[in-house]
């Protein structure tokens, strides 16, 4: 850990500890998009101006991962390859590292700005449950020690992904969920938390054009109909699944009807309200949609709950927000769109200063800041209040950012390639 003074460290920890009695920001940030599955925080006090040279505090990393941190009061949790194998790593609040737990060996990234370790970990305040490209799937205590852990690789065989895998676990109530879309048996299932026993495991399977069947998307855990169910989007299908055992109980299909080809899943679902956004198609080839689809009613509702489309907007990789009710889109170029999710019309437009490197990680809203990392490690800043975009700053990290930021107290941490920054509000 690099020098830092005791009084910057001694602030911290003052903020930190006080974050709850203040209401500051999240108490916790337990999942890749947070507490709302939707990448905001309405409070907070977070920074708009720094760089790789400027931060409460960084640590180096042991290898290269993609995944977003999550933490739970003072642990901080990441996944990154060591030693060329699969590890979970715990750092405290001033940077420490508190232990790593190593699986076993990695399967590193195809893609340049891919990684055996893209799948973001997700804790519900008892144990972490984590995945890796290479097929281990495990639960661990707090203190670093492993609950339990299986390769759902051996156990399903490889996945048919052109690219790297993508999808993270999700939790509900009594199971931790990892979900397989790609050409060949595609399915979800559910896992005891405490034992790691498979409860359930429901096949999904759609035929579609070329790549269209590859999936990367993170599954919602949502209330539908008043029973706890799971919202999966991919080939070219919106369904909703009971949580108990995994059964289709809505799906909504038509997303492709012109049959293009190597259009995979990537960018996740968004929710405001009873409404779904869905954005597919190739936005980095011309060629972007944007759906509304309503999540009522049962059964095959393709014909009746499809409420808007856009075909002249949309994102590829980067996941939507929504912020105060509205959903914003950080596009593939950097550019930038409010929209309503009742109608899909825009509210107002922007963007980003133009460079040649793309936007892969998800935008941060926090305190009415959208914070956006492009590829080559600039974190772009802006402000979204009272309806109105203004770029504020441009932080150059020094590395490659693909990962999303989070909020903490009074600040923000960020995942480059290399370290984890810990950045503090002026």
């Amino acid at each position: 850990m690099p020098h830092i003074t005791k009084v910057l460290i001694a602030a911290w920890t003052i903020c930190w500890g006080a974050q709850e009695a203040m209401a500051v920001g999240p108490a916790e940030w337990r999942s890749w998009r947070g507490p709302q599955s939707n990448g905001s925080v309405e409070q907070g006090n977070y920074p708009v101006k720094f760089s790789g040279a400027q931060y409460l505090w960084r640590t180096p990393l042991p290898g290269k991962g993609c995944s977003t941190p999550v933490w739970l009061k003072d642990q901080i949790f990441v996944t990154a390859p060591v030693d060329g194998r699969d590890a979970l790593l715990c750092y405290d609040f001033q940077g420490a590292e508190q232990w790593r737990t190593v699986f076993g060996p990695e399967n590193a990234g195809k893609h340049r700005n891919g990684s055996g370790s893209n799948a973001s970990p997700v804790t519900d305040g008892q144990a972490v449950y984590v995945f890796f490209k290479s097929g281990s799937f495990a639960a661990v205590e707090l203190d670093g020690r492993i609950r339990w852990q299986t390769d759902l690789v051996a156990r399903f065989g490889k996945d048919t992904l052109y690219w790297d895998h993508g999808t993270s676990p999700v939790l509900t109530e009594k199971h931790v969920i990892m979900v397989r879309m790609h050409e060949g048996e595609s399915w979800l299932a559910a896992f005891d938390k405490v034992s790691g026993e498979m409860v359930w495991k429901a096949a999904r399977n759609y035929q579609t054009p070329t790549e269209c069947d590859h999936g990367y998307t993170t599954p919602l855990v949502i209330q539908h109909q008043g029973k706890e169910c799971i919202l999966v989007w991919g080939a070219e299908h919106l369904t909703i699944h009971d949580a108990a055992d995994g059964k289709v109980v809505w799906s909504c299909g038509g997303f492709n009807p012109e049959g293009n080809q190597l259009w995979p899943a990537i960018a996740s679902p968004v929710i405001v309200g009873d409404m779904a956004i869905i954005a597919y198609g190739r936005n980095d080839r011309g060629v972007p949609r944007l759906h509304g689809i309503r999540l009522t009613g049962s059964g095959d509702v393709t014909k009746t709950n499809r409420v808007w489309l856009r075909d002249d907007v949309g994102t590829f990789v980067p996941t939507p927000a929504v912020y105060q009710g509205k959903v914003f889109l950080v596009r593939d170029r950097g550019e930038v769109e409010c929209l309503d999710p009742a109608t899909g019309n825009t509210i107002w437009s922007g963007e980003f200063p133009k460079g040649r490197p793309n936007f892969y990680a998800s935008p941060l809203i926090a305190g009415d800041t959208l914070y956006a990392p492009r590829e080559d490690g600039v974190v772009f800043v802006a402000s979204v209040a009272n309806d109105a975009f203004k770029v504020l700053a441009e932080n150059d990290m020094g590395e490659s950012i693909i990962g999303s930021p989070v909020p903490a107290a009074k600040g923000l941490l960020i995942r480059g390639e290399k370290h984890l920054f810990c950045i503090a509000a002026e």
